[in-house]
């Protein structure tokens, strides 16, 4: 391939792209303007505009004018949102930064890293079943990741991780890596999963599943829906049945309903009786009444006991969302016989709606810091690990707090919902480029063994604009110096 004057080369992944004047390289983070590698990002398009003199429009209705400030507060703090990489990863991180807090000395040490090894795990609000446990999740056709076990009134998704992303074809590869930008930087994307939904996922709005909205959260499985509202159904109806795939709740036989001296209606259900009042699998996952495949829930009921029952009982059968609710009453040949539900009960069933929870999508991107990347923060990595977990170093994400996993590297998780939207990117490895910051004492850093040369104050970065040196490329030849932004 032959190069000329006009075109920088890229080292900020190892990609390398060699960018020509007004284009981007393959991430579109990086772009060559007039012989100078700049960030092309909105947050730092945003950040030049107001430092160059630039005019912002205020936000429609505001009550006061907005001065532009990405982040409110009266103190600037350091994130690695559009800071770049340190690859080759022996370089320091893009910027060290020094400050005081509270009158104690502070570092924060800030880059963008570069992950084969993340993925996303997905929390999606619904009742309805969206497959199989193990079962491939796919996006444009493509697989990117697997069903894992449903937790309470939630289904939950792993997508993305090494295996798809480098192990795969390379189209499996690329879409996995587009799919996790997209939930990370809060697009909506679309999945299906083999032998079960389809499913858009956005984090913070509502999924939808086979092309229907979700708006509510379970308030709890059968049992749990019996235990809270059994005061309000006993002396209104004589039977209570919380429809539920996994566990199915029964009032007469319930400890609720005991303590509250309900009687024993005689109803027989399918499925396996737990303890009393509760039933395990007594349909199979679906997408209809409680998670379960069925849209009659008398398909769960067996019958009644002739010796127990008796005609004229009634009986209320409701979802885990009050969404659906049925009222009967059994006539002489103890057969229940579906009627307007009262009056009375129908305060119970909407209390049931009132206390579920918006149904709501949750992205937490993973990744694994534990590798190369921790050589921009100190000359020795292991040191930063044994920081981290000893609590001396606080790990953000952007600026959010993260969770770290116990155990050997740096794993750790972030609700993309607490960073702003598009802080992450791509690199055509294919790989995801996430912002990550370690933040300490500057002793600590110190006796950590960290790049403490290149530690700059926040107020010369602040100075600066975040300009730091680069080269250009010619034929793989330094042709001469120029600054990156």
């Amino acid at each position: 391939m032959s190069e000329t004057d006009d075109k920088i080369r890229c080292d900020a992944c190892p990609v390398m792209c060699y960018i020509r004047p007004g284009m981007t390289g393959a991430c579109d983070r990086y772009a060559n303007e007039n012989g100078l590698l700049v960030r092309v990002d909105p947050h730092v398009l945003l950040d030049r505009t107001l430092h160059e003199g630039g005019r912002i429009a205020a936000f429609a209705g505001a009550a006061e004018s907005w001065s532009g400030d990405i982040v409110g507060g009266p103190h600037p703090f350091v994130t690695a949102i559009g800071a770049g990489t340190t690859y080759p990863d022996y370089k320091p991180a893009p910027f060290i930064v020094s400050s005081q807090i509270d009158g104690v000395d502070m570092v924060t040490v800030v880059t963008e890293g570069i992950y084969s090894y993340c993925g996303v795990k997905l929390k999606i609000d619904t009742d309805r079943h969206l497959g199989a446990e193990c079962a491939v999740v796919r996006a444009e056709g493509e697989p990117v990741g697997h069903v894992t076990t449903g937790e309470y009134g939630s289904q939950m998704l792993s997508l993305g991780g090494v295996n798809h992303l480098t192990h795969g074809a390379k189209r499996e590869g690329r879409v996995t890596c587009q799919t996790l930008l997209d939930l990370c930087n809060g697009e909506p994307v679309e999945l299906s999963v083999d032998g079960g939904a389809t499913v858009v996922v956005e984090a913070g709005k509502p999924p939808i599943v086979n092309g229907q909205q979700e708006h509510r959260m379970r308030v709890g499985c059968g049992s749990a829906t019996i235990g809270m509202f059994a005061k309000a159904w006993f002396g209104k109806v004589d039977e209570v049945v919380v429809v539920d795939d996994h566990i199915t709740g029964v009032l007469s036989e319930h400890q609720a309903g005991k303590l509250l001296g309900a009687r024993d209606t005689g109803i027989r259900m399918k499925g396996r009786r737990s303890t009393p009042g509760r039933y395990f699998h007594v349909a199979e996952p679906g997408t209809g009444w409680g998670g379960a495949n069925i849209t009659d829930p008398l398909e769960i009921v067996v019958g009644f006991n002739p010796k127990i029952a008796w005609p004229g009982m009634t009986m209320l059968m409701v979802s885990t969302t009050g969404e659906q609710h049925a009222f009967y009453r059994l006539n002489d040949e103890l057969k229940p016989v579906r009627e307007e539900l009262p009056e009375s009960l129908r305060e119970s069933v909407e209390r049931v709606t009132e206390n579920c929870e918006p149904a709501l999508c949750t992205v937490l991107f993973m990744a694994g810091a534990g590798g190369s990347l921790r050589a921009g923060v100190t000359e020795n990595p292991v040191r930063l690990t044994r920081s981290v977990r000893d609590a001396l170093t606080t790990v953000t994400a952007g600026g959010a707090p993260v969770y770290v996993w116990p155990g050997g590297g740096i794993t750790f998780m972030v609700d993309v919902s607490r960073l702003p939207k598009n802080a992450f990117g791509y690199v055509p490895t294919p790989a995801i480029v996430a912002p990550i910051e370690f933040t300490l004492r500057l002793d600590d850093y110190t006796a950590l063994g960290g790049h403490v040369d290149e530690v700059r104050a926040l107020s010369d970065v602040l100075a600066r604009h975040g300009e730091r040196a680069t080269n250009v490329f010619v034929d793989g030849v330094v042709a001469r110096p120029t600054g990156r932004k």
